[in-house]
Order: C-alpha cells, then sequence, then structure tokens
C-alpha cells in the first residue's frame, strides 16, 4: 500500500495509523510534523508546484519501498497557510519488523524536511515575512541515508 497526499485540508492521524496497522504488520512508525510558534510565528504558508512536488514525493517513496521490507507507506504534507499547532506533515510505515519501520520512516521524514520542493515563508506578530532555508543539520541527516 502506498499512499501519498499533498493538499491544504488536515489530516485524521488516527484514521491513517489504522490504515496502516490493518496490514497486519509487526510496526508500525509514523512522524507527525506541527507548526511551532515560537518567536511570534503566528503563521507558515506552503507553496508548491504539483507537477514537481508530487513525482519527487513519490519516486522517494518508491525508494523506501526498495530499500526496506515495507507493507505501507503514506505521507501527507499539508499546504497553504497554517497558524501555530496545525498539522503539517505525516509519515507512517509499516513493515513485519520493527527495525525497518523505524528506518524507513526516519528516512522519509529526513528527505521531506531537506528536499522536497515545498517553499515555506514564516509570518510574525510584527508583521515581517520570511522565507525558510534549509538548515545544515537537517541536510547533514538527509546526506547520511546516501551511504546507508
Amino acid at each position: 500500500m502506498k499512499r501519498i497526499a499533498v493538499q491544504p485540508e488536515d489530516f485524521d492521524a488516527a484514521a491513517e495509523l489504522a490504515a496502516l496497522e490493518a496490514l497486519g504488520g509487526g510496526g508500525v512508525a509514523s512522524f507527525i510534523g506541527i507548526v511551532r510558534g515560537e518567536g511570534g510565528l503566528v503563521a507558515l504558508e506552503l507553496e508548491h508546484y504539483p507537477a514537481m512536488t508530487e513525482p519527487q514525493v513519490d519516486r522517494i517513496v518508491d525508494q523506501a519501498l526498495e530499500r526496506w521490507p515495507l507493507l505501507g507507506v503514506t505521507v501527507i504534507h499539508r499546504v497553504g497557510r497554517l497558524e501555530p499547532g496545525a498539522r503539517i506533515v505525516f509519515v507512517g510505515t509499516a513493515s513485519r519488523h520493527r527495525t525497518a519501520a523505524l528506518e524507513s520512516c526516519a528516512f522519509l521524514i529526513d528527505w521531506l524536511k531537506s528536499h522536497a520542493p515545498f517553499w515555506k515563508k514564516e509570518y510574525f506578530a510584527d508583521g515581517e515575512g520570511r522565507w525558510v532555508v534549509a538548515r545544515a543539520e537537517d541536510e547533514a541527516k538527509a546526506a547520511g541515508w546516501q551511504s546507508f
């Protein structure tokens, strides 16, 4: 099972986990990213180009399916204007064994954080807005999977 969605709507994490659990494996791993509200942040806006974003996410999910013995993968990434506390991303993996589920989930979120083609802009209470740039530590985590 492979499920990929790029959408403005919120997602039901419990339903997504239930679908992965129903595949009958021995382990399900998941990550839910939430918009932080620190530093006076009032909103995070995510833009994307569907013809580029969705095929790239699909390719990285296919890589995970090739590298680990997975029964299922779900990746949901939201776009649009999100306020602090809003869910922004869900990654879930199911496998017969926990190691494959955990490693593949970490691989997918590291890739999404550093390489997925989303453009993020932060808006603050003082009216300032600034584009989010990739952080070196996120790039390093993603690069670590190349030697795996």
